[in-house]
C-alpha cells in the first residue's frame, strides 16, 4: 500500500510531536545537509516552550508540516528573500528522519507546497530554492519537480574543510502549471 502524503498546516495539539520529531536531536542527520555551513543551532528544548507559548514561529502560514499517513515526518517552509518588499520568495524541505530518505516524500510535498503557493499562496511570478553543490539530494529533487538551475555560484559555502557551491533553482508560474504533475 501506499503511503499517503500531505502537507498542512500544523496543529496546536503537535506541537510537543513536532519538537521531539525535528528539534529534540542537535545532531539528527537533516541538520548536516540543511546549510550546515551557517552554523546554526536548534533551539533547545527550553528555547522551544518559550516558542510554543506564543506560537509565533511553528504555526504561521509559511511553515506547514509534512505527513506520511498523517504522521508528521518534515516540514516545508518559505520565506521572502528580500524581507518587507515580498516580492522573492523561496520554499525550503526537511524530512526529519533519515529513514524516510528515499521514499519520494520530498517530491510529493514539495510538488504539492509550490502549487499550493501558485494557486493561493501568492500572485508572484517566480518561486526559488537555493541549495549547495554538497547537498545532492537536494539538486535532484529540484530538478526532479521541474525548477530549473538558474545560478551556480562558484565556491561560497565552506564546510568541514572545504568548499562547495551556492545553487540556485526556481521556475516561473507559466512553465509551473504549464508541467503536468
Amino acid at each position: 500500500m501506499t503511503a499517503t502524503i500531505t502537507i498542512r498546516p500544523v496543529r496546536p495539539d503537535e506541537l510537543t510531536t513536532l519538537w521531539q520529531r525535528g528539534f529534540s536531536d542537535a545532531n539528527a542527520e537533516w541538520t548536516k545537509w540543511n546549510g550546515p555551513y551557517f552554523h546554526d543551532q536548534l533551539p533547545t528544548q527550553t528555547d522551544f516552550e518559550t516558542i510554543i507559548g506564543p506560537r509565533d514561529w511553528l504555526i504561521q502560514p509559511r511553515n506547514w508540516v509534512i505527513a506520511r499517513d498523517d504522521e508528521i515526518v518534515g516540514s516545508v517552509n518559505r520565506h521572502f528573500v528580500d524581507g518587507d518588499l515580498q516580492r522573492w520568495l523561496e520554499v525550503g524541505i526537511i524530512i526529519y528522519d533519515q529513514q524516510h530518505w528515499g521514499e519520494h516524500i520530498g517530491r510529493k510535498a514539495l510538488t504539492q507546497w509550490i502549487d499550493d503557493l501558485f494557486k493561493d499562496g501568492t500572485d508572484l511570478p517566480h518561486i526559488g530554492l537555493t541549495t549547495w553543490s554538497g547537498n545532492k539530494r537536494m539538486m535532484h529533487l529540484a530538478s526532479a519537480i521541474g525548477l530549473q538551475q538558474e545560478a551556480r555560484i562558484p565556491q561560497v559555502r565552506y564546510w568541514q574543510g572545504r568548499y562547495y557551491d551556492s545553487v540556485k533553482y526556481g521556475i516561473l508560474r507559466s512553465d509551473w502549471l504549464a508541467q503536468k504533475h
